[in-house]
């Protein structure tokens, strides 16, 4: 139950000024409808009202403030023309003008004759001085109580920045003094003040300096943030590794065959992958491992490791896949091993159906399969496993979590393991999977081909699409890339379908298109087409992202290079360099390129290490950007920026550990502040976890 201190924050917004029923809802969906969410919603600019200029040197385009007196209402003819108000002072004139204005209030409000301070943009109408709506219009008395500088906030549809900025100005005489949860020592050494002084210093920014991350109130108010979060998840991995699991012993002899059946040597990551792997399984305790690996790094087999592992044990596991290709895919790399070890496995897509269906899931329910490959089929309610003891997600990103935690519900005491090949940042890794051990695989099993990699303007088109021909003469098959689907007026992109057009006008029937409106069949169809050389250039959108592997794929053309990040690219020129033939990606580009985009393709053209790619992807475009959607897992903060705080983030990790270590049960007081903290972010299901010991 939440603490009485905090129930002033709590409290909901409609005990404030000008706010009622409407605005409650719209704030509701906007920043929280309670006090803490309008505290939490900080000012992104402010407006300094201490230039004041004479009238007639006053910049164009400023924000200003005058004492003029009102000389004369001019009420529009018609509907569609402002009403005006002249002013003036010694300096010269100025029009202040308003849109389906309320004329009896603007002459209550500045009647002719009197004085009044006026606040606002300035701009220039026929080389006459207006304001368009201005902030204030106040007698000099009233204008004198008003702050110097006001904190301007993001708003939405509905919402005024009067209001707003009023609304959350009455709430911070009611900021409490809390007790202190971080360590008096550290805001020392970093020069921050407590909670309560550091929330009202952000809402009553003194300058364009208290608007940046890294100002002392703002950072103060980010660590508390991301120390509540990491807090979170270090609870929950507790509670986690408490849950009873299975202890599975290793299964050397079933690996050994595997190895002996591989036509490869395993990487060092590989190898310290699967003992990671094998330790978490052995131990009594459930497992829940994010095993990164860079494009190409050999995930699969690490996979097959482990699956094995809980085969050797009497136990089944699952490996599920984004999609029904993929899973295609698993099944014909993993099948033959499978069989040779003697091993029974299906495959479980949407496309098994009737008495195919029926059998597979009798088989499965009776322990005949041990292994299950498929799609989201597999957390389907009527699949029902004999004895899963391990779960395997690949391409975690593309499902949500509570996809997740369904397959890993079909068992007791499932082990989970989850797969990516997009490198993600450490920072963000620590962030959105503070709750998970994490296997880094950045190293490329041998034979891997390195990929010539080469920028080049879009304006040479009808070069590197003639250029395709001794390519495909080779044998080679090439992705050609496009953004967009359709011709969009908004935005000047080639379109996937023109593209597939122009190019089938030199190739014919060899162009094939697939893009992200088809129907899975479709998409599947084109596909296997590609796999089986009968369409020899693949036109798509970034729907093969995430693909098949095409050993015979040489060539990666990526149109609009500019528009897409740097991951994304690295993802995209993964698809090729996966044979023994030299591969090439060329990135097309439409000039002139800003900065960002010409340091984004630099960074193609020097590196193919993924990992290093990840970290500039986060420099370049911030970390809503790099994991995108929230399936990724990125929690979505208020307060801190995960760029501009990242240097944060390796002290709050090590101040939790040590306070976990110090105070487990947070009972110090220094502990109990921290369980307020919980709270005040509303992590109240992390106090479940210390409740329960």
């Amino acid at each position: 139950m939440r603490p009485t201190l905090l129930d002033v924050l709590f409290a909901d917004a409609t005990t404030l000024p000008g706010i009622g029923p409407k605005l409650d809802k719209i704030l509701g969906e906007f920043t929280g409808n309670k006090i803490i969410d309008l505290l939490f919603h900080l000012p992104s600019n402010l407006i300094d009202r201490q230039y004041r200029p004479s009238l007639a040197e006053v910049e164009d385009g400023r924000i200003a403030t005058f004492e003029v007196e009102v000389m004369k209402h001019e009420a529009p003819r018609r509907r569609n023309l402002p009403y005006r108000i002249l002013c003036g002072n010694e300096t010269g004139y100025l029009s202040l003008v308003f849109f389906h204005a309320r004329g009896d209030w603007l002459g209550k409000t500045m009647p002719e004759g009197v004085k009044r301070m006026v606040s606002g943009r300035v701009e220039r109408f026929r080389e006459q001085l207006q304001i368009v709506h201005p902030d204030h219009m106040l007698p000099q008395t009233e204008f004198d109580k008003l702050p110097v500088v006001e904190p301007v906030y993001p708003l939405t549809a509905g919402l005024s920045a009067k209001v707003l900025m009023k609304a959350i100005q009455a709430t911070l005489p009611q900021v409490p003094e809390l007790p202190e949860w971080q360590e008096e020592k550290w805001l020392k050494n970093q020069g921050w003040s407590d909670w309560q002084s550091a929330t009202q210093a952000a809402h009553r920014p003194e300058g364009v300096a208290a608007l940046e991350p890294t100002h002392p109130a703002r950072a103060r108010l980010a660590y508390d943030e991301l120390l509540a979060h990491q807090l979170v998840l270090a609870l929950v991995r507790r509670d986690r590794r408490k849950q009873q699991g299975r202890a599975y012993q290793s299964s050397d002899e079933l690996q050994q065959r595997l190895r002996a059946l591989l036509p490869f040597p395993l990487t060092g990551s590989q190898e310290s992958a699967i003992t990671d792997i094998a330790e978490d399984m052995e131990a009594p305790t459930r497992m829940l491992r994010l095993l990164q690996g860079d494009v190409g790094s050999g995930k699969t087999v690490v996979a097959v490791m482990a699956m094995l592992q809980a085969v050797a044990n009497g136990a089944q596991a699952a490996l599920m896949a984004p999609t029904e290709i993929l899973a295609r895919q698993h099944a014909e790399t993993i099948g033959p091993w499978l069989d040779d070890l003697g091993i029974g496995w299906q495959l479980m897509t949407a496309r098994s159906k009737g008495k195919l269906r029926k059998e597979n899931l009798g088989a499965l329910a009776a322990g005949n399969v041990q292994i299950a490959i498929g799609t989201h089929a597999l957390f389907q309610d009527d699949v029902a496993f004999a004895d899963l003891g391990l779960a395997v997600v690949d391409e975690q990103h593309r499902f949500g979590v509570q996809q997740r935690m369904a397959l890993s519900t079909k068992g007791n005491g499932v082990d989970v393991l989850v797969m990516t090949a997009t490198p993600i940042p450490r920072t963000l890794t620590l962030t959105a999977y503070g709750d998970m051990d994490v296997s880094r695989m950045p190293d490329k099993p041998p034979g891997r081909q390195p990929v010539d990699t080469r920028v080049i303007s879009m304006d040479r088109y009808a070069e590197v699409a003639q250029g395709l021909s001794n390519a495909l003469q080779d044998g080679a098959r090439v992705y050609w890339v496009c953004p967009l689907v359709s011709e969009s007026e908004l935005i000047d992109l080639a379109a996937a379908e023109d593209r597939a057009n122009a190019l089938r006008t030199i190739y014919g029937d060899k162009v094939g298109l697939v893009h992200g409106q088809m129907k899975a069949v479709e998409k599947d169809t084109v596909m296997a087409r590609f796999v089986s050389g009968e369409i020899s250039i693949l036109v798509a959108t970034t729907v093969i992202e995430v693909g098949v592997n095409v050993p015979e794929a040489t060539v990666m053309v990526i149109e609009h290079a500019e528009r897409f990040g740097l991951a994304q690219l690295h993802q995209l020129r993964g698809r090729v360099g996966r044979g023994l033939d030299k591969s090439s990606c060329v990135l097309l580009y439409r000039g002139p390129l800003g900065e960002t985009a010409k340091a984004r393709l630099g960074i193609m053209r020097e590196t193919e290490d993924g990992f290093k790619i990840a970290e500039e992807d986060l420099r370049l475009r911030g970390a809503g950007e790099v994991l995108g959607t929230r399936q990724s897992g990125l929690p979505t903060f208020r307060l801190a920026n995960l760029e501009a705080h990242a240097n944060l983030l390796p002290a709050v990790h090590d101040d939790v550990k040590m306070v976990l270590e110090r105070d487990p049960s947070l009972e110090s007081s220094r502990g109990a502040a921290l369980r307020l903290l919980l709270y005040l972010f509303r992590r109240d299901e992390a106090i479940r976890f210390l409740q329960s010991g």
